[in-house]
């Protein structure tokens, strides 16, 4: 875990995948650099490595992050993908063990400590409450909990799932910022994650997919501002 790394919660998180590239997804950084000072909301985008650079020195209160990070050090490891790198584009973190690029609990140890030698932050993911539990055990700065059948499906995970995997995490290491997530597709979702407990919630598919991205976006972060700031009042 990166001891200096603050964001600030609620945060919101857009994963854009490959669905986003050049300047369309210059466009929603942008775009989402604004949502984040009109809601007081830090906003995480994690992007592909070919955009850091761009998006990075294009926004103010995004978090760019890289959608993955190898554990090697400076030297061999063609076609890898190097910390230092991330760092020096622009990246202030970068996301582990999606349910499209999964690693093994070592290979998450080791990428986990690099990132923090080189100063990321860490988001990781996780699929069941016993993965959760072996991931926070890791110390990531942001640990995401999204059953991986229900990522891209429109159909949030249960009250049940939400509040376990809060606990857990919580337990492990409470200076893990908690965020359980998968099938987010609209504000209301949002909203009930934050009500939940979550210090966060996000979007991948359903941004990207929208036809008009920056509007949904913008419903989720009010959505999500609206609930902790009832939560907290």
């Amino acid at each position: 875990m990166v001891k200096n790394y603050v964001i600030k919660e609620p945060f919101f998180e857009y994963g854009p995948k490959c669905y986003m590239y050049g300047d369309t997804l210059l466009e929603i950084a942008k775009g989402l650099d604004e949502l984040a000072e009109k809601y007081d909301i830090d906003v995480i985008l994690d992007v592909p490595d070919t955009e850091i650079y761009n998006i990075a020195h294009n926004v103010k209160r995004v978090h760019v992050y890289s959608q993955h990070m190898d554990s090697l050090t400076v030297g061999k490891g063609m076609g890898r993908t190097l910390p230092e790198a991330l760092k020096a584009a622009g990246a202030v973190g970068v996301m582990l063990n999606h349910a499209e690029h999964k690693l093994t609990l070592d290979e998450i140890k080791a990428a986990i400590a690099r990132a923090d030698e080189v100063g990321l932050a860490t988001m990781v993911c996780a699929d069941s409450v016993d993965e959760v539990r072996e991931i926070a055990k890791l110390g990531p700065n942001i640990l995401v909990a999204e059953p991986t059948e229900l990522i891209g499906t429109g159909k949030p995970a249960d009250k049940e799932y939400v509040d376990e995997v809060i606990r857990v995490i919580r337990e492990v290491n409470p200076e893990i910022k908690p965020f359980p997530s998968a099938g987010i597709s609209k504000g209301e979702d949002c909203y009930n994650i934050i009500k939940a407990g979550s210090s966060a919630s996000g979007c991948s598919s359903a941004i990207a997919k929208a036809e008009k991205p920056l509007a949904l976006a913008e419903e989720m972060i009010a959505a999500v501002r609206r609930a902790w700031d009832e939560v907290h009042a």
